[in-house]
């Protein structure tokens, strides 16, 4: 079984950011019923950060407020902590030595006792700090029993190698979907493999995309702010539209959902030669997506040739991010 910072792991992970999300919070009572719904369906990776919300309530808060119900669960999470923007106006960020002890601080604060972060990084890259500096500073925090572990998020397979030489890095965040496969050509999924680093594959379901449900650009929430991201452009979604199409086709020959089919694709990808163990952390808004989500699809050696046939027919057209976000981003 797979473990991230000493525990033992599921192969699904839950993504909570759209629990908290600024203009369409989930009531409590409604969110610990996905909570314990993924516990029961074995996905204990729960993927947050301090700006997944306002400074108010973000995925700290929730935490606190679960864990005050059910402190008998705090031990079967492994939660995962992303930090790191000064602000998110302007996409600036701050990993350097100070400014991390000080969201780490802030975030225990908020946590109160009611939960350890399991594994704490910055969410993007900061052009600025060396991450020798971050990484130092972040292993000085798990020695001082204030974080379980160090990830790191978007990043290079350089800034990999440089920065397990100063530390022990328990996690590497990624977008990785079948529209994201980037890491799998660029040397990251590679470099986690052969330094044993799990990979945490945030966006698995190209939000919302690859679940199959989105035919139109009308479809999609007013308040989704990736509908100002470069594959939602009206030039590009029509194009990816194509793709999804033929996914769609496979999950129904295989009587399963497209999204079902996107998530065990990533998970399959773990038993390749040379890979690390790669965990889809897919958002979900009622317990009944959580346990779609946590259904796996047995996929053949011809299923995902199959699969590799159509992506390599119908590339994904438009950047992953805009031009203000990729920057922080280090491919």
């Amino acid at each position: 079984m797979p473990s991230l910072a000493g525990k033992p792991i599921g192969h699904n992970g839950l993504g909570l950011m759209r629990l908290t999300w600024k203009d369409d919070v989930t009531p409590d009572e409604k969110a610990f019923k996905i909570l314990k719904a993924a516990l029961a369906a074995g996905v204990n990776v729960w993927n947050g950060a301090d700006f997944y919300g306002t400074p108010d309530n973000n995925s700290l808060h929730l935490m606190n407020r679960y864990f005050t119900a059910y402190p008998e669960d705090a031990e079967k999470v492994v939660l995962t902590i992303k930090s790191g923007i000064k602000d998110m106006r302007t996409f600036t960020m701050d990993c350097s030595p100070e400014a991390v002890r000080e969201f780490v601080e802030r975030a225990n604060v908020i946590l109160d006792g009611k939960k350890k972060i399991d594994i704490f990084g910055c969410g993007r890259v900061d052009k600025n700090v060396p991450i020798e500096d971050t990484v130092v500073a972040l292993a000085e925090l798990v020695k001082e029993g204030k974080i379980g572990g160090i990830q790191l998020s978007e990043v290079s397979a350089n800034t990999i190698r440089r920065a397990a030489k100063m530390a022990k890095i328990d996690m590497v965040e990624a977008e990785i979907s079948l529209w994201a496969t980037d890491v799998f050509e660029n040397g990251v999924a590679e470099t986690c493999g052969e330094l044993g680093i799990p990979m945490i594959a945030h966006t698995p379901l190209g939000a919302g995309m690859l679940t199959g449900q989105i035919k139109s650009l009308d479809e999609m929430p007013a308040n989704d702010y990736h509908r100002f991201f470069p594959r939602f452009q009206p030039e590009n979604f029509e194009t990816n539209l194509q793709l999804v199409a033929k996914l769609d086709e496979i999950s129904a020959k295989k009587s399963c959902t497209t999204a079902q089919l996107a998530l065990s694709w990533i998970k399959v990808q773990s038993h390749r030669d040379g890979m690390p163990v790669i965990v889809p952390v897919a958002g979900a808004r009622s317990e009944q997506r959580v346990m779609e989500n946590a259904t796996d699809v047995p996929l053949s050696d011809e299923d995902m040739a199959e699969i590799k046939a159509i992506l390599d027919k119908f590339p994904v057209a438009g950047d992953r991010y805009p031009p203000a976000a990729a920057k922080l981003t280090e491919y």
